[in-house]
C-alpha cells in the first residue's frame, strides 16, 4: 500500500476524532457520489457538514488547505448535493477543510477551517 494513503487515512482518523471531541455527529466516512468522494459528513445544530481532509508531511508546495482547489470544491458541492436530496434536509449546510501538517511521526497541527468556501454553482 503506498505511504500518502495511509498518511491520508491517518489524518481522516485524526479529523475524525478532533470532530466527535468537539460534539459533532459523524453520519458517513468516505461517501461517494460520481467521480467525488467526501471524506467526512457530520452534524452539528442543525447543519450537515462536508469534511474535506488534508494532510500533507510539509509545504514545499502550500499549506495542507490550499489544495482543495475550485475544481474539488464543484465535485464536492456536486456529491453534496446529492447527499442532501437523498437525505431530504432542509437545513443549512456547511463546507469545512481539516488541514494536518505532520511535523514528524507523532507531532502534527491540525486546522479546522470552518465554512471554508461555497461552491459557485
Amino acid at each position: 500500500m503506498a505511504q500518502h494513503n495511509d498518511l491520508g487515512r491517518l489524518g481522516e482518523s485524526l479529523a475524525k476524532t478532533h470532530l466527535e471531541q468537539a460534539g459533532y455527529e459523524i453520519l458517513d466516512e468516505n461517501w461517494t457520489h460520481g467521480k467525488a468522494e467526501i471524506d467526512l459528513i457530520a452534524y452539528k445544530d442543525k447543519v450537515i457538514i462536508f469534511a474535506e481532509v488534508k494532510t500533507r508531511t510539509g509545504t514545499g508546495f502550500g499549506e495542507p488547505e490550499d489544495f482543495v482547489d475550485t475544481r474539488k470544491q464543484k465535485l464536492l458541492a456536486d456529491a453534496a448535493a446529492e447527499y442532501i436530496f437523498l437525505m431530504d434536509h432542509q437545513g443549512e449546510v456547511r463546507f469545512d477543510i481539516i488541514a494536518i501538517l505532520f511535523k514528524n511521526e507523532t507531532s502534527y497541527r491540525l486546522n479546522h477551517i470552518e465554512d471554508a468556501f461555497w461552491p459557485s454553482a
